[in-house]
């Protein structure tokens, strides 16, 4: 083995120089640096190398996490790109918001024999800002054209993996997304401070190079139902993501300045883009000066909160039904943001908000968590008599989201859903109920993590292979006999 490597008994665990909270709070920039070169060797170096490696078993597209590491000790840098990008289309961005707290660091062997796990994300980030900084990160260029196209419906994390691979093959790519710039959530729905959008767009950019085509402004079933692009393309990927906000029935819900978060997050991405945005700019939308709860515990819940402490607001608190230790959310988002002056109020669930025309006040029960429901969470059970109120002038809903009704939306009955609105595929072939139409990402699985919308569009690229290889042959066969 290496002699760079196994460096973490005496190597003690660090990251990148990251912001001091009260700079952080006044601006949207990344909130920590890149590594320096000798920096990001020495963290890699502390690598196990363990024969068994947890950290990438724990990730959704299964990166060969031990390999990079080793190269990037040894300073060669070229080759752990090449081994970076081999299993993830988009590195320098799940370096940036995987959670890795969850995922491949949270399962780091070092980590849990107590030396503090390897730094991953960072070292994938700089691997990978390191590889466009140098020129060695090239378009998707196929070695010979097929002949044949597919079109992708939506550019987020799924559409944009499978376009890519998809033309490394050698297929014409359209991808057609709604919004007037690519990237979807990555780009309207995840803060600068998490993803500055110049990396999403040097991404896209290298799509675009590389031949995939992009229909921005597109909206399936206004501009075009799904029969009319079934009819432009050999195979059709639905990967729309999901949308629909969830809602939360209690009294008082139809008050004023009650808004879901994904309306919120993209006011703020939009204005930040430059993009006139009536709704922010009549402070609707904008968290400055005022008292604002966000309810909910998941990672958009923790954009929202450290969004508004940006945007100027006079107090920002996170109401959420479970503890700590059950939220969905990253752990190092909940770190950040007490950081920055965000209030938690755990085990608390809204009963009513209340006001007049506009919401003045969050009226709240305090929860116990009880026995585990199916998925092993445990349930949360209101206290009789503990209400309290929290006085408010902006409230967040970021309780999750629900797919759009894509069979009415596309003019397709014969798109088949299931019971939570979701697409329904064959798993073995990711294909829907309608020959050559294929779904993948967060309309079929939920909604879910970047990394996993990465993973379905790879993985969705390849079922279209397979079946238009099939299909060729089949006709082949057919004009042989």
């Amino acid at each position: 083995m290496s002699g760079h490597m196994l460096k973490f008994v005496d190597l003690p665990q660090a990251t990148p120089e990251k912001r001091s909270a009260e700079t952080r709070r006044a601006d949207f920039d990344e909130i920590y640096d890149i590594f320096t070169t000798d920096g990001a060797a020495a963290q890699a170096s502390r690598c196990s190398q363990c024969g068994v490696p947890y950290c990438q078993i724990h990730c959704p597209v299964h990166n060969n996490i031990p390999d990079w590491l080793m190269l990037t000790a040894e300073g060669r840098l070229a080759e752990a790109y090449e081994v970076s990008s081999a299993t993830n289309n988009m590195p320098e961005i799940c370096g940036r918001i995987c959670p890795q707290d969850r995922l491949c660091e949270g399962n780091c062997v070092i980590e849990q024999s107590g030396h503090g796990t390897v730094t991953i994300g960072s070292v994938e980030r700089y691997i990978t800002d390191t590889a466009f900084e140098r020129g060695w990160v090239t378009p998707p260029t196929p070695p010979r054209e097929l002949g044949r196209s597919v079109g992708i419906i939506g550019a987020g994390p799924a559409g944009l993996a499978a376009a890519e691979q998809l033309r490394r093959r050698g297929y014409e790519v359209h991808v057609y997304d709604r919004h007037d710039r690519t990237g979807g959530l990555l780009v309207y729905g995840i803060p600068n401070f998490k993803l500055e959008k110049t990396i999403v767009a040097r991404r896209v950019a290298l799509l675009e190079d590389g031949g995939i085509v992009f229909h921005r402004g597109f909206d399936v079933g206004r501009d075009a139902s799904l029969d009319d692009i079934r009819e432009r393309h050999h195979a059709v990927l639905i990967a729309t993501g999901v949308y629909r906000a969830r809602d939360i029935q209690v009294p008082g819900g139809g008050l004023g300045n009650i808004v879901p978060a994904l309306d919120y997050l993209i006011a703020s991405n939009r204005k930040g883009l430059g993009d006139a945005v009536p709704a922010f700019d009549d402070g609707r939308l904008d968290a400055a000066g005022k008292d604002v709860v966000v309810i909910g515990g998941g990672d958009t819940a923790m954009d929202c909160v450290r969004t508004a402490v940006r945007q100027g607001a006079k107090s920002v608190t996170c109401l959420y039904r479970r503890d700590r230790e059950n939220m969905p959310g990253s752990r190092r988002e909940v770190q950040y943001a007490e950081e920055e002056g965000v209030k938690f109020s755990w085990l608390a669930t809204p009963e009513a908000f209340v006001g007049d025309d506009t919401v003045g006040g969050v009226r709240a029960l305090r929860i116990h968590l009880g026995v585990p429901d199916a998925a092993g969470r445990q349930t949360p059970e209101p206290i009789e008599g503990s209400s309290f109120v929290t006085d408010v002038d902006l409230v967040i809903k970021a309780l999750g989201f629900d797919p759009e009704d894509l069979p009415a939306l596309f003019g397709a009955p014969a798109l088949r859903v299931t019971r939570w609105g979701t697409v329904q595929i064959d798993h073995r072939t990711m294909m829907t109920a309608i020959d050559g139409v294929f779904a993948a990402g967060d309309i079929v699985r939920g909604a879910s993590l970047v990394v996993w919308g990465i993973r379905d569009g790879r993985d969705a690229a390849e079922a279209i292979h397979a079946y238009l290889e099939r299909r060729d042959a089949a006709a082949h066969a057919e004009e042989a006999a």
